[in-house]
């Protein structure tokens, strides 16, 4: 039986290979000294890297970066202690984990590290346009702070249109079944699939031998 293992990412080659997938899957370089201050979760199966993702437990979150003055001004939740927060960034998961029963293990942990880091709030940042990233967020009920350009200082740089929204960590583990639900629905929709392109080429054969 195949068996996702995770690990904290300490070893520099690896940090480079995770930033370089998270590049791949994202189209977005994070910087190094950016990683370096966060604990980075490495997945393997097989003894490769098939996802990552990053926990940020102290203030001077990116996804907060890139807000308008004026909508730090405009929102009670800016005036909260960020010692409260945290932020999850750089998930990816590699094609390599072919079915939802070893995808889920991905978020079963993520989950699990969210709840034991203790912070009350849980900061999200995507890309406007993933909307299979918008659909997992969603089901833990975030509130919107920002949607639209962000504001970039020099040298950096991010996706052309983000959301930034928050959470809590109590929101996101009483809406797990939300996400078991969901990863269920992709293997009957998976196994469908399977079954309808047997079907099919069980069909092209039987042709084949009366052409």
């Amino acid at each position: 039986m195949d068996t996702v293992k995770f690990r904290t990412i300490e070893d520099p080659l690896e940090t480079k290979l995770i930033l370089d997938n998270i590049e791949r899957y994202s189209g977005v370089r994070l910087p190094l000294q950016y990683i370096k201050s966060s604990r980075v979760v490495g997945a393997f199966l097989h003894n490769q890297l098939v996802a990552s993702y990053m926990l940020i437990t102290n203030p001077n979150f990116r996804s907060l970066m890139f807000l308008p003055d004026e909508v730090r001004r405009a929102n009670a939740f800016f005036a909260k202690d960020q010692y409260e927060m945290m932020e999850v960034n750089g998930l990816w998961i590699s094609p390599t984990l072919k079915t939802p029963a070893l995808q889920i293990r991905v978020w079963m942990q993520l989950i699990r590290d969210i709840f034991l880091c203790r912070k009350k709030y849980v900061l999200l940042m995507r890309d406007v346009r993933n909307k299979s990233m918008d659909r997992f967020m969603g089901m833990a009920n975030p509130l919107a702070l920002y949607q639209g350009p962000p504001i970039l200082m020099a040298g950096e740089n991010t996706h052309k249109s983000i959301q930034v929204s928050y959470t809590t960590r109590w929101k996101i583990v009483l809406n797990f079944h939300k996400y078991i639900k969901e990863l269920r629905n992709r293997q009957r929709r998976a196994e469908s699939s399977a079954k309808l392109r047997t079907t099919l080429r069980g069909l092209r054969q039987s042709e084949a031998k009366y052409v």
